[in-house]
């Protein structure tokens, strides 16, 4: 197993010259960065339909559109996220000052997923760059050609003791993880999390987890079908389901049931074309493992559109199970894949008890007007964030921190919250000697 310890010194070394806490290297860092995306956009589209088959346009909009966007609202409030701010001193500390001052962790490391390997690897090694760090990234091994390819933008453009790319399998992970490194930001399963929060603490080193879970999508009797039914498919079937905060399961009152179910066959139909095994854009399962797991699944319930798979070309098609119970396989653990289970309730109690006797989930989705019936789920349910009546558009946002609670992880990143979370604030309270 590889040593990095002489990588973690340089960097730390690095840091300690004070370059990385300039705003204006910051700034010019962070420009460079959105500049290589720009400048390699075929190469990430080429990389990307190679490792997914993911499409052309889901690839420019969620993998380089939003990171570009996230580093360019960056750029914009660096320089007053990064300033000391002045806060109020209490009466009892007469003729003193206080203020906080925003000071980067030092070396941190990220550890990157695979359903968006671009994405949730560049958006938080911009945030460690806003904060002032340096940081080594380790992308996921099962989407190699978008981990070559971050490799070679980074490594070849910036210096190793500031940023550095390494590649491999899980053994490079754990090496990593035995390095006393200032920060670590995680992203991916819940059992790999815990892994991670163990190693960093050995070190008491603080960690953010990005994590996962078993989404509900709500849909009480009022919902407007047509748009619940379009939005619920789109958060659903996108990247073939392989997002962290795609609806997982649907929790639909007993009265709308049928008539949900038959306009999300119709959605899929329009959007995906009438035989979606012929639809050489949609997305295939990024492995055998978990295509295997995902296969399984298809023996549950009734299979009430799609159920169609081909091992051949990991494919599966987007697919709608009835007559779920919970103690179903499929209800077990999220389900990362093109496979909706739907459950029904009468009232909405007892669709939030159901909810709340699991482990709190990374987001939830709830498709109702009614005031009451909001104001029920948003204040009884524990969950890292969500939308009212659309799926999955909260993590876009530059102005919503994003991450999850419990077992769907701990602390948030996406717009300043990039910056507060590769930031420690520290107090001084200043008095004269006079």
């Amino acid at each position: 197993m590889e040593n990095y310890q002489e990588l973690i010194e340089k960097q730390k070394s690095y840091f300690r010259n004070g370059k990385t806490k300039d705003v204006s290297f910051r700034i010019d860092t962070l420009t460079k960065l959105r500049d290589l995306m720009t400048s390699h956009e075929q190469d990430i589209i080429d990389a990307l339909k190679g490792d997914l088959n993911k499409p052309e346009t889901e690839t420019k909009r969620a993998e380089i559109g939003l990171v570009v966007g996230e580093i360019n609202f960056m750029i914009e409030h660096l320089s007053s996220w990064s300033a000391s701010k002045e806060v109020e001193t209490p009466s009892t500390h007469a003729g003193a000052t206080s203020f906080i001052i925003p000071e980067p962790y030092g070396s941190a490391l990220i550890i990157a997923p695979w359903n968006y390997p671009v994405q949730l690897a560049v958006s938080p090694l911009a945030g460690a760059i806003a904060a002032g760090n340096s940081a080594v990234l380790k992308p996921s091994e099962l989407t190699p050609r978008t981990s070559r390819l971050l490799a070679k933008m980074i490594n070849e453009n910036f210096p190793e003791e500031y940023l550095r790319v390494v590649e491999g399998e899980v053994e490079t992970s754990t090496a990593l993880l035995k390095e006393n490194f200032d920060y670590i930001f995680f992203t991916g399963s819940t059992g790999v999390g815990k892994i991670v929060a163990g190693a960093a603490a050995k070190n008491l080193t603080p960690v953010t987890l990005e994590l996962g879970g078993k989404s509900p999508a709500i849909v009480h009797e009022d919902a407007d079908l047509d748009e619940t039914a379009a939005r619920i498919a789109r958060g659903k079937f996108a990247n073939a389901g392989q997002t962290c905060v795609a609806p997982d399961y649907l929790l639909v009152h007993r009265k709308v049931k049928d008539q949900l179910i038959r306009k999300m066959k119709e959605v899929i139909t329009n959007t995906y074309g009438e035989n979606v095994s012929e639809n050489l854009d949609f997305p295939h399962v990024v492995s055998e493992r978990h295509f295997d797991r995902l296969n399984a699944f298809l023996s549950n319930g009734e299979v009430v559109a799609g159920g169609h798979a081909d091992k051949s070309r990991l494919f599966i098609e987007p697919t709608i199970l009835d007559q779920i119970s919970w103690e179903d396989p499929v209800m077990q653990d999220e389900i990362f894949g093109p496979i909706l289970p739907v459950l029904v309730y009468d009232e909405i109690s007892e669709a939030i008890d159901a909810v709340v006797e699991r482990p709190k989930p990374l987001a939830l989705y709830l498709f109702s007007d009614h005031e009451q019936v909001q104001n029920e789920v948003l204040n009884t349910i524990s969950f890292g964030g969500g939308a009212i009546n659309d799926t999955i558009n909260h993590m876009t946002s530059h102005y919503l921190p994003f991450g999850g609670v419990g077992n769907s992880g701990m602390g948030a990143y996406h717009g300043k919250a990039s910056f507060d979370t590769f930031s420690h604030f520290k107090s001084i309270l200043k008095r004269s000697n006079q």
